[in-house]
């Protein structure tokens, strides 16, 4: 049965758009473009009629349990790190794994990362370059460059089972190339480019209900031989209005060489 939810999509202006982040040098501080809240119908992958394939989708829905309970501090970091290495290399056949952000958002008005609210995708082509040149260097990117590789991220509750605020997903092939709009990303100490999206009745949303820390999703966000960047926000909606606890998770970012 489909369920509603309420996600911020962007807007097509004249100019070209930015956030800034950490503004004003206060850690947490955000300026955003303009945004439209908009309700959208969502499909559960539980369900059979539902599921969703990474080849296809470039999103899927996976258990894998992880030793690592505590984010707090840096230690749990190198183990977390062997995991997804492992889990990508297993999932993905890459032959080449470097994990290299950490992000862990808590649905608190007080915390220095909330869930991310726009429909969006990290990054646009050039902004994946850039990042490509960033991670590894101009020489190496060059030469990853002749080859396939990949932006992947994957994001996994933290504590307990999500029941506000779920990760959700627009199937790629229900995307208009017209709804992408090209979004700056300011940071102190540099600058970067997202894709955000603009709302579009076709647009079909998947998402799976009750996540818990032993579950992740595996999402695309660029590939250099075609596979689709998959727009993702976090729902405005609850599974169980009984339940109320904070949402909480770690979302990582890897670059993946084939």
């Amino acid at each position: 049965m489909p369920r509603l939810a309420t996600v911020n999509y962007h807007v097509h202006k004249g100019e070209r758009q930015a956030f800034v982040l950490d503004a004003g040098g206060i850690t947490g501080n955000l300026i955003s473009p303009e945004l439209a809240p908009t309700k959208v119908r969502l499909s559960d992958t539980r369900d059979a009629e539902h599921t969703v394939s990474f080849s296809k989708d470039a999103v899927t829905f996976i258990t894998s349990p992880s030793i690592v309970r505590d984010y707090s501090g840096t230690a749990w970091k190198k183990t977390y790190d062997r995991e997804l290495t492992a889990l990508l290399t297993k999932q993905t056949g890459a032959r080449e794994v470097v994990v290299f952000d950490h992000t862990v958002r808590v649905d608190d008005p007080e915390a220095t990362r909330q869930p991310a609210r726009n429909v969006h995708s990290d990054y646009s082509e050039a902004g994946a370059r850039q990042r490509l040149i960033d991670l590894i260097g101009r020489e190496r990117a060059i030469e990853w460059s002749r080859g396939h590789y990949a932006f992947i991220n994957v994001w996994r509750p933290i504590e307990h089972p999500i029941n506000s605020a779920p990760l959700g997903f627009v199937r790629p092939d229900s995307i208009d190339h017209e709804d992408w709009i090209l979004i700056d990303l300011i940071y102190p100490d540099r600058k970067g480019q997202i894709m955000g999206l603009a709302g579009n009745p076709d647009h079909e949303w998947v998402y799976r209900s009750a996540m818990t820390p032993d579950e992740v999703a595996i999402f695309n966000i660029y590939d250099n031989q075609g596979l689709a960047s998959v727009a993702h926000s976090a729902l405005d909606m609850v599974e169980d209005p009984t339940i109320h606890r904070v949402r909480k998770s770690i979302e990582s970012r890897t670059l993946l060489r084939y």
